[in-house]
């Protein structure tokens, strides 16, 4: 069958990972977003594959441990389509209490070993710490990254949600390939110094939540969530700041149809268009959804869109903290 050709783009430059131009984030076809169903999950993996979307992320603690192993069964047979990201370092307990951060050499080398068993593969091509463990020196826990790397466990290292300070002196015990953080148009943090450090070190940065955690596709409103979804304690979603959130996000409908795109695919082409260093994940668990986000690759804006959705959106116009609990980012 013919399919189309997204394109590539390359992480990294001192440690060079080429990947899809979009990725798929998996986390929400085991948990955090309401319903889940697995083999809606496997059949949303598999036509990404199809698509050319071959950038996978998931982390041990979803499910927790269960996406992984959903993961694990889609590309059964397709390993050598796939680039698999995997994290460490949130701790949880198989019944989904938290544990904590753990960031211990002891530790990484336990949570690999227990991600490639659960994969199903001999390899991990992109290995990130999922959070900063404060307690540990980053020296410490990268080198024990770095360990897998020289056992051939994972190929590639990646940091997540990290502060500019931490990504310098990893950078320096190991080469990092991506940082993975939020950014999209409703949050963007980065670009007050992380984007500069990253850049200047040839880190590429991997967007997670490109889509403000679906509000910007335009399908979310006032009580529209699901129970046991994880986005109605976030304070963007909630009250007031839920109803000037989403007035921002019918400015970028507006701008949307004027391309002829949805407002999701708007949002994403923004995020694609902040260099070829970029490669966000976009995560769904239906592929409907799916296939909409990949048409985000055709859509090409020029300067005069770029500027209408700054001034659509604003940097600093969004209500909210993106979590209701901010202590687990690095600064």
């Amino acid at each position: 069958m013919t399919t189309p050709d997204i394109g590539q783009r390359t992480l990294g430059t001192a440690s060079p990972l080429t990947v899809s131009t979009l990725g798929l984030g998996c986390m929400g076809m085991s948990e955090f977003y309401g319903t889940t169903d697995e083999q809606t999950g496997i059949d949303t993996i598999r036509r990404a594959l199809d698509l050319g979307v071959t950038f996978l992320d998931t982390a041990d603690m979803y499910g927790p441990f269960t996406n992984e192993q959903l993961v694990g069964r889609a590309i059964a047979g397709r390993r050598d389509e796939v680039q698999l990201a995997t994290k460490f370092g949130n701790e949880r307990n198989p019944d989904g209490s938290w544990v904590g951060i753990n960031g211990t050499p002891e530790y990484v080398a336990r949570a690999c070993d227990a991600s490639l068993q659960r994969l199903g593969v001999d390899h991990i091509d992109l290995y990130y710490q999922h959070r900063v463990d404060r307690t540990v020196p980053i020296e410490e826990t990268v080198g024990a990254m770095a360990g897998l790397v020289e056992a051939g466990k994972v190929r590639h290292l990646g940091l997540s949600e990290a502060g500019a300070d931490t990504i310098r002196r990893a950078h320096a015990v190991h080469p990092i390939t991506a940082l993975q953080s939020e950014y999209s148009l409703f949050t963007r943090d980065l670009e007050d110094e992380i984007l500069a450090v990253v850049r200047e070190l040839g880190i590429g940065l991997v967007p997670y939540s490109p889509l403000g955690r679906g509000i910007l596709t335009g399908a979310i409103s006032t009580g529209s969530l699901e129970d046991g979804d994880f986005r109605a304690s976030n304070p963007r979603f909630q009250g007031d700041a839920l109803d000037a959130n989403l007035a921002l996000v019918e400015q970028v409908r507006g701008i949307a149809a004027a391309k002829g795109c949805t407002p999701g695919q708007l949002a994403l082409a923004w995020v694609l268009a902040q260099g070829d260093d970029v490669v966000p994940i976009p995560g769904t668990k239906r592929v409907r959804y799916l296939e909409e986000n990949v048409g985000a690759a055709d859509v090409e804006l020029t300067a005069d869109d770029l500027a209408a959705l700054e001034e659509a959106v604003p940097r600093d116009a969004v209500v909210g903290q993106r979590y209701p609990d901010m202590s687990s980012i690095d600064a």
